[in-house]
């Protein structure tokens, strides 16, 4: 049991009723009460609007703390991480969220950032991050039975078995309507000879790649399974790869668009529309991504321009009693605009950056410590692409580089691991 990584420890709480588990992780489920997240001393709590007592009862997994200081010292709480004399974010119901630029790769703030929580559909972004360089948006191509079958009453665009569409229209059914079908065509039609399985697995090593330790798909919706994760920092992550591409860009910003009629079965054309209320109710909103299920509760990234800036909003964990979760991301976006355009409290790391820095002691040093002057003091100063940490914390950084590697043999064992069984999720609303 010692010697479980943080991805079976998940993976057992998915699967495993809360009372049955053994680990430490559980000491709040054996006692009756929710799991205990210790705050580093110093660290402040997150502001929370009260919530419905309907989060499920499963317990976190243990942390990593290699994977909790990527981007930054600072990161590694379940509390606030705040730039100096930042004035306090909006209370919301989210447990944890990250504010990031999208262009310089700032994290200006964020409540829990690497803290575990589960994705529903805003795994669609993983998905498109890993599928639209290698699908040609022109190519028409057949639905099958096979990408059909998802769970009944979760999300669907209305694609028919045996219909033929371009790999755009597709597109715009993920990331409009949240097509649970769509996805699952997606996922086949990029995973190669493996087909969906293929896919996912393609999906996790394009997490990894991104520096996304903390995220592992077992479906290509997010419609749930075991062992399936991600954290508020591992989404901006994705955010950012996503909105780097005009593709992505273009069908995010999409209100409206026309699934074509297919004819030969008797299936009349349609209208879709964008799920985002970002897009309508934000000034400046580029587009995002919606979630829900059962067990993620309501899961939300949303982007935005104001000023020359683009910021991006990521959450998990959320409720709707007052404020659903797009609301909750724009008031988050408000402070995050509000704040000057050098605070940060770390940075997201670059596309490959960890695989070059497990080969260079300082290199992790670096992707660990946030970059020059983010070892932990919560201040950016200098050019955003971080050079060389302190002398003073090389040492013990360069230890962590190697937990780092360890860190990413576990992940890519468990990628290799056949899909779960998802379970039943609800559509989603938000």
């Amino acid at each position: 049991m010692r010697t479980w990584g943080p991805s079976a420890v998940l993976a057992a709480a998915l699967l495993v009723p809360a009372s049955m588990l053994s680990t430490s992780a559980t000491a709040g489920a054996r006692t009756g009460g929710a799991p205990v997240r210790r705050l580093p001393a110093g660290a402040p709590p997150c502001p929370n609007v009260p919530a419905p007592a309907t989060r499920p009862p499963q317990p976190p997994p243990a942390a990593d703390p290699v994977a909790r200081t990527v981007g930054g010292a600072a990161l590694a709480t379940a509390g606030l991480a705040l730039p100096p004399a930042a004035p306090a974010p909006p209370a919301v119901t989210a447990t944890s969220w990250v504010v990031a630029d999208l262009d310089t790769g700032a994290v200006l703030g964020g409540c829990g950032p690497h803290e575990y929580g589960v994705p529903a559909s805003v795994q669609k972004l993983l998905l498109a991050a890993t599928m639209l360089p290698r699908l040609d948006p022109d190519r028409e191509v057949t639905v099958t039975d096979e990408d059909l079958a998802i769970e009944p009453g979760s999300s669907a665009v209305g694609l028919v078995a045996g219909g033929r569409y371009r790999i755009e229209t597709i597109w715009l059914g993920l990331l409009l309507k949240s097509g649970n079908e769509a996805a699952n065509a997606l996922a086949r039609l990029g995973g190669g000879p493996d087909g969906t399985a293929g896919g996912i697995r393609a999906m996790n090593e394009e997490a990894r790649r991104l520096g996304a330790l903390q995220t592992h798909a077992v479906t290509p919706s997010g419609l749930d399974g075991p062992g399936q994760f991600t954290s508020a920092y591992d989404l901006a992550l994705i955010a950012r790869a996503c909105f780097a591409d005009p593709a992505f860009r273009r069908y995010a910003a999409t209100r409206t668009a026309q699934v074509p009629a297919q004819p030969a079965l008797r299936a009349k054309a349609f209208r879709i529309s964008n799920d985002n209320l970002l897009l309508d109710h934000y000034p400046g909103a580029i587009g995002g991504k919606t979630g829900f299920t059962d067990l993620a509760r309501h899961t939300y990234v949303g982007a935005a321009e104001r000023g020359g800036r683009r910021l991006v909003v990521t959450l998990l964990g959320a409720e709707i009693p007052t404020q659903r979760g797009w609301q909750q991301g724009a008031a988050l976006l408000d402070w995050g605009f509000g704040l000057p355009r050098d605070a940060a409290v770390g940075r997201l790391v670059r596309p490959g950056e960890l695989d070059r820095a497990a080969a260079s002691p300082t290199g992790a040093a670096s992707a660990l410590a946030g970059g020059a002057g983010l070892g932990g003091s919560g201040a950016a100063t200098g050019a955003w692409p971080g050079t060389g940490p302190s002398v003073a914390v090389g040492a013990v950084l360069v230890a962590g580089g190697a937990v780092l590697l360890a860190r990413r043999r576990r992940h890519a064992a468990l990628a290799a691991l056949p899909p779960g069984t998802a379970s039943r999720a609800a559509p989603e609303d938000d």
